[in-house]
């Protein structure tokens, strides 16, 4: 486990709280698997978390001898600045051992703004990895190589395994014990109370997501008024006086999918909220979104959402 300057604290500690919970829940099994040996290792004898906590670590020299290195996330959200100190000689050292750790053939696992570290330092290009929702359209763009996938809350590529938002960190975790025994891992999420998440598109907010494109924020509020038709995209298109091809682009380019998904994405977002909010009748809450019978919307809630009708209008 790497600890360096700025680390964010509770996915240091996170991390490290799941893989000693898998140690001390491994002798319940009737097979357990070996123990994980866990070091915590840095650049300097004591680094200083984004908090401010202080963290004492062994020489990052031992890494060599790792079977995975672990590189929690930045304690920064802001995408200039995470781009500045990711890119900058404040994270060289990172960034070295990260190439140097693939160049051995070791692999190397981070979730949510760590995810540029490793991105930063050239180990995904070409393969597939997830990232912090709401900073995926910077990911992209600054990225062009790595194939983003939102849908997924853990991926793993060719020795990368890449994780979600913030306590994402927990999630990928239990991906790293479940490589190694899935019976240990089903009982440490057990144990601590850890809901499986697949995917992070419960949690993504769409409007934050356009807002990085000026052309597909103006699309995302055309669609919002028309969220009762169907999407006319050419329609769309002439009423922000840009080509259907160049709207498609800009969609693309930003959110790594089609107009299509986006604004069915927006009516899932309308619909769960009114059934939410309101006693609509689901046949009305379909009519407002576009959608002529209610069992299409009912079976893109549950692809979209994970979440059947009854569950959404619960919440």
């Amino acid at each position: 486990m790497l600890a360096y300057d700025g680390v964010f604290d509770s996915g240091l500690s996170a991390v490290l709280d799941v893989l000693e919970a898998a140690n001390a829940m491994r002798g319940e099994l009737p097979q357990p698997p070996p123990a994980w040996q866990v070091t915590t290792v840095g650049f300097r004898r004591r680094v200083r978390t984004g908090m401010g906590h202080t963290v004492t670590t062994a020489p990052v020299a031992e890494a060599v001898r790792a079977d995975l290195l672990l590189v929690p996330a930045l304690a920064e959200r802001r995408p200039e600045a995470l781009i500045e100190h990711v890119s900058g000689p404040a994270s060289v050292s990172v960034r070295r051992l990260v190439a140097e750790t693939r160049e051995r053939g070791t692999p190397v696992a981070s979730a949510c703004t760590g995810t540029f570290l490793l991105a930063e330092s050239g180990v995904l290009d070409g393969r597939r990895a997830t990232t912090s929702w709401w900073l995926a359209p910077v990911f992209r763009g600054r990225y062009p190589d790595v194939t983003v996938d939102q849908t997924r809350m853990v991926t793993t590529s060719d020795g990368v395994t890449t994780a979600g938002a913030a306590f994402g960190h927990v999630d990928l975790a239990l991906a790293i014990v479940r490589m190694n025994s899935p019976a240990l891992a089903d009982l440490v999420a057990r144990y601590l109370v850890i809901d499986e998440r697949p995917s992070q598109s419960a949690y993504t907010i769409t409007s934050a997501l356009a807002q990085h494109d000026p052309l597909v924020a103006a699309f995302e509020h055309w669609a919002r008024q028309h969220l009762d038709r169907p999407l006319a995209l050419g329609d769309a298109a002439r009423s922000l006086g840009v080509s259907e091809r160049t709207l498609q682009r800009a969609v693309r380019r930003t959110l790594g999918t089609s107009p299509v998904r986006f604004v069915q994405d927006l009516r899932v977002e309308h619909a769960s909220h009114l059934l939410r909010t309101t006693d609509l009748s689901l046949e009305a809450i379909a009519g407002r979104v576009g959608y002529e019978h209610a069992n299409t919307l009912r079976i893109l809630l549950r692809e979209r959402t994970g979440s059947t009708v009854g569950t959404l209008r619960g919440r």
